[in-house]
């Protein structure tokens, strides 16, 4: 008789303890280091492949990106909004999406929890967790070097580590990638720019020690730097022309100003019309901008530093003291013409809109957790968690492009205003959970987490354009003084997992998720904020918290010897005071609401097979999603007007998604070993705003991802061929009106995959 093949344990912490994913009565999805190697997937956008219902947009000025899931996420377009999907990173929870835009290495595994995970994570959570674990020093002393080359986008990615003992208590790793990509972006031709084709480029560098003096106590300190740099900070994004079939033109002080387009509507070339600013708004900056200078050309620049320390300490056979203390600092800048559009006669630049955004965050976090072991049948975890944040947003700004009439005739700035925002958040939270085994087979848990928030904002504009000044704009040196928000929630939680066997686990979860409130930083000194300084009334630019609630039934099976494995979860849950924002691309004010109430329902399947065939195992997920407003949720319809999305599916939520992966290791020799392997992506299509009943629907598409590799079968060395998208197809992510459109415009932004990718890589162990 054969031997059974061997079992490959997937430990996850989704309950903040090791379990095995079988056993946790969480639905998670877990993607080991060695999958996102051998993809090259070193993107959080290109986790998707692998997570149905998981979309990721990367890109923009705002928050940097965003997460969503079960068709559930935040907007991109502020950086006051914190994620419902909740980015941890080594255990810390991170309030900022740029670290989406950076690339990630050296992972030992990505989790993705999906639905409220509002106990054991706390902060935001509301629609789930992407959880990010890099990897640790090793028990003996190895040494991995990567390169590969990138054909499409023409970039090259170096990376390597070296990791092992320093002594019997002290392991170390450093690890470190290098990646440069000349064509992230090729301009349409025509485009007035001075560069034709946007590149980027990323550094990470990371520092881990991990101490274990003792058996009782246990140290893991990581320290990592990020660098990004790129010509722009307008990601993917493409122009639809719309019903009208035009490329509608920038219309500018009330119709006095009308630019031509330049696009040319087609959205599926990856050929993007980028225009630098117009030489009469380029020059001058207000402030001490790093954009002063480059003459109206975009770039940006992103440094992030994160250190995390996690201790724990044994404090007797049964009771563990678990530490972990996260700092992030970032200090991002970035330029960049979000007019899309623009081109005078004579392929003179024509942008405008351009905005030199500025964002500064500093942020600490605390969380303690106190957990049991006995040996009975009950156990417990108590934890508390702080975390102090400030946020600096600090902008020049061209909403009405005065400078098209004159340059402020005092300081000779060509930007309408300069606008500085700085929150200052502070949290605080207490958990407690138990696990009693009512029987042997029988687990009841469940706890709850109470949370208070409390976030002070204050504007100020130092400078307003000369021939702005007046009743429709605060005046320059306007300072609001604090604008204050708090709440407190409690967020209950309870599970009952019934273990039939060792091989057969079912669970049913009703889980509840908050995500605090805040005051919007994306109001413009003409429109809602002058409103609010003349009548001392800053409440419009409040935003009100996010709730979930909720449950979900499960079970998770094994079977022929654990070579076969299915798992199944059904959900329903309501969100209630969902957090939007959309953008007015006719009167250039952003717009920040709580949708009434979202309810979302649906079935998720996971499959893998370990086959009879030596070396080659399936896999397969497929998700089944049902979204919809289900009270009123009232937004602007244009000429004054409002529409009630009540009743109309929710964005992002496509109702059929999912993916099959094969992967086929087949040994040649002792020493050689082929690998062959792809993954097949489905989506059913969705829509991608939420502003009308006719916003922009992104058809079913398919991508494929394929891997050929050949090498020693320990990794020692290996040569590869990946292809991500290998069909090259091109979806929109997330859509919104193009700014600056004419009363009867009705171009669209549409921002969009990265297309296909395929690598030649060669990588050492040894």
């Amino acid at each position: 008789m054969a031997d059974a093949p061997e079992e490959r344990v997937i430990i996850v912490q989704a309950r903040r303890q090791n379990e095995t994913l079988q056993e946790v009565p969480v639905t998670v999805t877990a993607i080991g280091g060695d999958t996102l190697a051998r993809y090259n997937i070193d993107q959080v956008a290109d986790v998707t492949s692998r997570v149905p219902t998981l979309n990721v947009q990367v890109g923009g000025s705002g928050s940097g990106g965003q997460l969503s899931l079960r068709g559930v996420g935040s907007s991109n377009i502020s950086a006051a909004f914190d994620s419902a999907v909740a980015f941890e990173y080594d255990g810390v929870v991170v309030s900022t999406m740029r670290l989406v835009q950076a690339g990630f290495f050296d992972v030992e595994q990505i989790d993705v929890l999906r639905g409220p995970q509002s106990l054991f994570f706390g902060k935001s959570a509301t629609a789930g967790v992407l959880s990010l674990r890099s990897a640790n020093p090793t028990s003996d002393w190895e040494v991995g070097m990567r390169g590969s080359y990138e054909f499409e986008e023409k970039g090259y990615l170096l990376s390597g580590y070296i990791s092992g003992p320093i002594s019997d208590t002290l392991g170390v790793r450093l690890a470190a990638q290098f990646n440069d990509i000349d064509e992230f972006q090729i301009l349409q031709a025509g485009t007035p720019a001075v560069n034709q084709e946007r590149g980027l480029t990323d550094l990470i560098v990371r520092g881990t020690l991990d101490w274990q003096p003792s058996d009782m106590f246990r140290a893991n300190l990581k320290v990592q730097y990020t660098k990004n740099e790129n010509d722009g900070a307008v990601g993917t994004a493409e122009i639809g022309c719309g019903a009208n079939g035009i490329a509608d033109p920038v219309f500018l002080l009330g119709g006095g100003l009308q630019i031509p387009a330049g696009y040319d509507c087609n959205i599926n070339d990856q050929r993007y019309f980028l225009p630098d600013a117009a030489p009469q708004l380029a020059p001058g900056v207000p402030g001490n901008s790093p954009a002063a200078g480059r003459n109206g050309v975009p770039f940006g620049e992103t440094e992030v530093w994160f250190g995390r320390l996690q201790f724990e300490l044994d404090l007797s056979d049964t009771l563990t003291l678990t530490s972990v203390t996260g700092l992030l600092n970032m200090d991002a800048i970035d330029f960049d013409c979000y007019s899309y559009a623009g081109v005078f006669p004579g392929g003179v630049p024509g942008g405008a809109g351009c905005s030199d955004p500025i964002n500064k965050l500093e942020q600490y976090s605390q969380e303690l957790r106190l957990a049991s072991d006995f040996d009975g049948a009950f156990n417990f975890m108590l934890g508390a968690f702080y975390e102090d944040r400030t946020f600096i947003f600090d902008t020049a700004q061209q909403g009405v492009n005065i400078s098209f009439v004159g340059a402020d005739p005092i300081t000779g700035f060509t930007y309408d205003w300069d606008k500085t925002h700085t929150t200052k958040t502070e949290a605080l939270s207490f958990f407690g959970s138990t696990m009693i085994d009512i029987t042997d087979k029988l687990e009841l848990s469940g706890g709850v987490r109470w949370t208070d928030e409390s976030k002070v904002q204050t504007i100020s504009v130092p400078y307003v354009h000369l021939f702005l000044q007046g009743p429709a704009f605060v005046q320059p040196g306007f300072f609001s003084g604090p604008i204050n928000f708090k709440d407190d929630n409690i967020s209950p939680e309870v599970t009952l997992k019934y273990q039939a066997n060792d091989d057969l686990n079912f669970f049913a979860s009703y889980k509840t998720g908050f995500k605090s409130g805040g005051i919007d930083n994306s109001a413009l000194p003409s429109n809602s904020l002058s409103q609010a300084a003349t009548s001392g009334d800053f409440s419009a630019l409040i935003f009100q918290s996010e709730k979930a609630s909720g449950g979900e039934v499960g079970v998770k099976s094994q079977w022929a010897d654990r070579s076969f494995t299915l798992n199944a979860t059904a959900y329903y849950y309501v969100f209630e005071d969902l957090q939007v924002q959309n953008f007015n691309a006719q009167t250039i004010q952003f717009i920040t609401s709580n949708a009434g109430e979202l309810t979302t329902k649906g079935v998720d399947l996971e499959a893998r097979w370990n086959t009879p065939v030596t070396g080659l195992n399936l896999s397969s997920n497929l998700s089944w999603l049902d979204t919809e407003y289900t009270a009123d949720f009232f937004q602007p319809g244009g000429q004054g007007g409002v529409i009630n999305l009540k009743g109309r599916r929710g964005s992002q939520a496509p109702k059929w998604s999912g993916n099959f992966a094969a992967d086929w290791a087949i040994p040649l020799s002792d020493t050689l070993e082929l690998f062959l392997s792809g993954n097949a992506t489905y989506n059913d299509g969705y829509i991608t705003d939420e502003t009308s009943f006719n916003d922009f629907v992104q058809p079913s598409f398919w991508t494929f991802d394929s891997n050929v590799s050949i090498g020693h079968p320990d990794g020692n060395w290996k040569l590869s061929l990946v292809a991500q998208n290998l069909t090259d197809e091109i979806f929109v992510i997330t859509s919104g009106g193009r700014p600056f459109l004419s009363p009867t415009g009705d171009d669209l932004v549409l921002t969009q995959n990265r297309g296909r990718q395929v690598f030649a890589e060669i990588s050492f162990k040894f």
